[in-house]
């Protein structure tokens, strides 16, 4: 598919920011983040390089999921302001060419949502069949996604004597989508936030969507994710619906649907998994593995890429014996390991601040077809709060300057924490980043505009080469008589790759490469010092293209 007729799938080239409002930026000294404060940092993700901003969620919530528990789908927490501020936000950031995503979360309710409120008054409450019923929970239930903290995915409600479903938390019963009442409740939701601005959904938790008790089994799960798609696509053509699906990559396949009918992108999890055990291996070789074999897919289709996010860095998809070797390198610690399966640290502590490791990690992450998302304070290597606070470590307070509260706030007291020792805010900040060019932050907003202006990573033909060494990752993308070409050393030893070569009449030009790259004389051999990395552009030389 050639770039130049793809402009309504703006979202296959995006670069991707994730942050929650109530921890980036507090505009009147209560403590709390909201938007009139996002407002005013616009202009720093524009300078980094951001095209599409992620709010995680923002409405009304008892906030006991870090408000994944909804209580109005329409509104705004009060804590973070209110429709007028999501708008002027909204406006702000289109002006500055960053397009808005929203977080929706459909799968479940807040308890306190008055949907629920009502449905428990009574069995023959209009609101009853909004949520899943049943006079006992049935055998073989599915397992409980929070073991230590959820003991099963249904709870009895003492007043009418039956079990709702919560495939989460208790307090987040899970709503009916097989009821069409429920499916046109969703649509108005969604038609109101794009009325309002919004450019997309990042679609939360999936499968369970689709496959769960709420779901006839005579009906077809995956009707409700087509529903959503024509949905969307008649309200606003060019809006996106990006999707949480953490399966491996044959079976992410069905959420794209027959003809683009579904998920416009998914994040690749495997990916993200597989990259974190080939850093502790100090091997490419999973790696190379696992995106040699990821399917090719639709043009309309495009894999969301990331190393952390506001979640636990889930290992579900990796061996047992590869979560071993994982959590021991990462997770020494019992407090930095959640629910058996995932990891609750930043990426700048788990790398232990190695400036190579981190420039070779995020060069990898920029170079992968695909969109790469940034978790916020990525871009200058925040670490993790203190103590035992599960996923709640990955989620302190952005750290704007080096005061002690970060620039986050003027409240007398600091209601969210903010990391400690050297990754503190006097250490680790934006301000002091912006001007160092030689910074974390400098580094990855070269690589924004790198990749930004290097479509061929996003829409070429992708293939893995063979380097010689296990140690070294290289893989190269196709697009016409443009190709792009990237080598990346997994481990603290300089190497030497051999690289097919060049066809006649084309020339490789280097777009990115580590700081001392010793000089390359010939394209066929590549050297690289330790956890060093090179991107390669090959395009017709001047005489052939004349």
């Amino acid at each position: 598919m050639n770039p130049a007729d793809t402009s309504d799938l703006w979202w296959r080239t995006a670069v991707f920011y994730c942050l929650d409002v109530e921890t980036f930026q507090d505009s009147d000294g209560d403590g709390n983040g909201d938007f009139a404060g996002l407002a005013t940092r616009i202009d720093d993700l524009a300078a980094l390089g951001v095209t599409c901003l992620w709010l995680m969620p923002f409405q009304p919530t008892p906030d006991r999921d870090d408000g994944y528990d909804i209580s109005d789908f329409y509104g705004v927490d009060p804590r973070l302001g209110d429709l007028g501020r999501v708008a002027e936000t909204i406006r702000i950031a289109h002006g500055r060419g960053i397009r808005v995503v929203m977080d929706l979360v459909v799968n479940h309710t807040s308890d306190r949502h008055p949907w629920f409120v009502s449905a428990r008054r009574s069995r023959e409450s209009k609101h009853r069949e909004y949520y899943v019923w049943r006079d006992r929970p049935p055998r073989g239930q599915q397992k409980v996604v929070f073991p230590g903290e959820e003991e099963s995915i249904w709870e009895l409600d003492e007043r009418t004597g039956q079990y709702f479903l919560h495939s989460f938390y208790r307090h987040q019963p899970d709503l009916n989508l097989a009821n069409p009442e429920v499916r046109a409740e969703i649509a108005r939701v969604i038609g109101f936030w794009l009325k309002l601005g919004i450019d997309g959904f990042r679609v939360d938790a999936v499968p369970f969507l689709v496959t769960r008790e709420g779901i006839a089994d005579t009906q077809d799960p995956h009707s409700f994710l087509r529903e959503l798609h024509r949905f969307v696509g008649r309200r606003q053509g060019s809006a996106l619906l990006l999707g949480e699906v953490g399966l491996p990559h044959e079976e992410q396949l069905a959420y794209f649907g027959d003809a683009a009918t579904e998920l416009d992108l998914q994040f690749d999890f495997l990916t993200a998994e597989t990259t974190f055990l080939a850093f502790v291996r100090q091997e490419a070789t999973p790696l190379a593995r696992v995106l040699a074999a990821r399917p090719k897919v639709d043009p309309r289709h495009g894999w969301a890429m990331f190393l952390r996010n506001h979640d636990e860095l889930s290992l579900e998809l990796l061996t047992e014996g590869e979560q071993a070797e994982v959590f021991d390198a990462f997770a020494p610690e019992e407090h930095q390991r959640v629910y058996g399966r995932g990891i609750v640290r930043r990426l700048a502590p788990m790398l232990e601040g190695d400036p190579r490791r981190l420039r070779m990690a995020y060069s990898l992450l920029f170079s992968l077809p695909g969109a790469p998302m940034l978790f916020y304070g990525e871009e200058i290597g925040m670490g993790e709060l203190d103590g035992d606070l599960a996923r709640g470590a990955v989620r302190g307070a952005m750290q704007w300057d080096g005061g002690p509260k970060g620039g986050f706030t003027t409240a007398r007291r600091r209601r969210l924490g903010m990391a400690t020792g050297g990754y503190a805010p006097a250490h680790v900040n934006l301000h002091d980043q912006r001007r160092d060019p030689e910074s974390l932050w400098s580094f990855i907003a070269m690589l924004a505009s790198r990749y930004r202006s290097t479509p061929e990573i996003a829409w070429g033909e992708f293939e893995v080469h063979d380097a010689g060494d296990p140690r070294v990752l290289v893989h190269q993308t196709t697009a016409g008589d443009v190709g792009f070409i990237a080598l990346h050393n997994f481990s603290p030893e300089s190497v030497t790759v051999s690289l097919p070569a060049l066809p006649e009449g084309r020339t490789a030009t280097v777009l990115v490469e580590h700081p001392g790259s010793p000089p390359q004389q010939e394209h066929t051999t590549q050297q690289l010092d330790g956890y060093g990395y090179r991107w390669l552009r090959v395009s017709p030389t001047a005489a052939s293209a004349a």
